[in-house]
């Protein structure tokens, strides 16, 4: 949403402008126009315009929709995003939990097995050294019965270090490295999410729908817009005083405002322009001086700046007694 100041008007009307500067000094009324400053809704991202739910002179509300742009392939974005999303959270949560209940369940199945041929060798190797004592067998089946017999220890411890293994998270660098996915997929999904909501504009301020620039069915730009709002906010009158009067004038003090077809309206000047306008590129004899004219701008209320046109020309006459300095 940009907001621009500028108002093409008729070079006639800036000639009359000119020519009121050079008025007597008796003159107390001021020749100017009412000024709009126009807020231009456009979005950042092309599309075609599916939907136009505004008309020129409507009035709009901070927040309300103002048109919509074909959206299915955002549409689609922000589902894969949360697909993706979706994937990088299970997988961190699968690396902070350690190995799957079923791959457990195995590891333990494997280790009452060991314990099992472990408790059976244990038996054996005794029976064999008490065997060989009595000079029954001979010292290779007693070295066979001791091989088997730590053969078996050693696979329970082992499977007992698989198991407590197993039921730990994988290393850091691996649940650091999920947890990065994590924030990636949900700043993927925040992107998705913010091109689908550029798809559709509302209004940031309230003001007169001014103009419509594009219609449904037509293709819109990225940055083109496509609304144009004035705020009453927006709405000044801009009119020249003499070089000499201008600074007689203060911020804040009472104009009216003439018009044709109404009464005189009220508004109080808001800027007053640092410089002169249309300074000849010569010495400025007396002559010249009282062709000098200074702009001045003023706001209305919000009720009647309702009522103002923007290119609408007027007489302002300054008010004595108000405004401050």
């Amino acid at each position: 949403m940009k907001t621009t100041d500028r108002f093409v008007f008729p070079a006639l009307l800036l000639v009359l402008l000119l020519l009121a500067g050079c008025e007597s000094k008796g003159s107390s009324a001021y020749q100017g126009y009412i000024e709009g400053e126009f807020v231009y809704v456009a979005g950042k991202i092309a599309g075609r315009l599916d939907a136009l739910d505004v008309a020129r002179g409507d009035v709009a509300e901070a927040g309300q929709t103002l048109y919509v742009l074909e959206h299915a392939y955002e549409t689609a974005g922000v589902a894969l995003a949360e697909a993706d999303l979706r994937q990088a959270e299970d997988t961190l949560h699968d690396r902070q939990k350690g190995l799957r209940p079923e791959e457990i369940a195995q590891i333990e199945a494997d280790l009452r097995r060991a314990e099992a041929s472990h408790t059976l060798s244990s038996l054996e190797y005794d029976r064999r050294i008490k065997l060989y004592g009595d000079a029954v067998i001979a010292k290779e089946e007693l070295d066979t019965s001791r091989t088997t017999h730590a053969r078996d220890k050693q696979q329970v411890r082992e499977l007992e270090a698989k198991l407590a293994t197993g039921k730990l998270p994988s290393r850091v660098d691996q649940i650091l490295a999920a947890k990065a996915a994590v924030e990636a997929a949900r700043a993927a999904l925040d992107q998705a999410r913010w091109n689908l909501g550029q798809m559709t504009q509302a209004a940031g301020v309230s003001g007169l729908v001014y103009d419509v620039l594009h219609y449904a069915g037509e293709w819109v730009a990225a940055g083109s817009p496509v609304v144009t709002l004035l705020p009453p906010a927006n709405v000044k009158v801009r009119f020249f005083v003499p070089e000499a009067v201008a600074g007689s004038l203060a911020l804040g003090q009472r104009l009216r405002v003439a018009f044709d077809g109404g009464a005189p309206v009220a508004a109080t000047v808001s800027y007053i322009a640092p410089s002169v306008e249309y300074t000849p590129p010569v010495i400025y004899s007396q002559g010249f001086r009282e062709k000098l004219v200074i702009m001045v701008e003023g706001r209305f209320a919000p009720d009647v700046a309702a009522r103002m046109h923007p290119g609408q020309p007027v007489d302002v006459t300054p008010e004595a007694g108000g405004g401050a300095s």
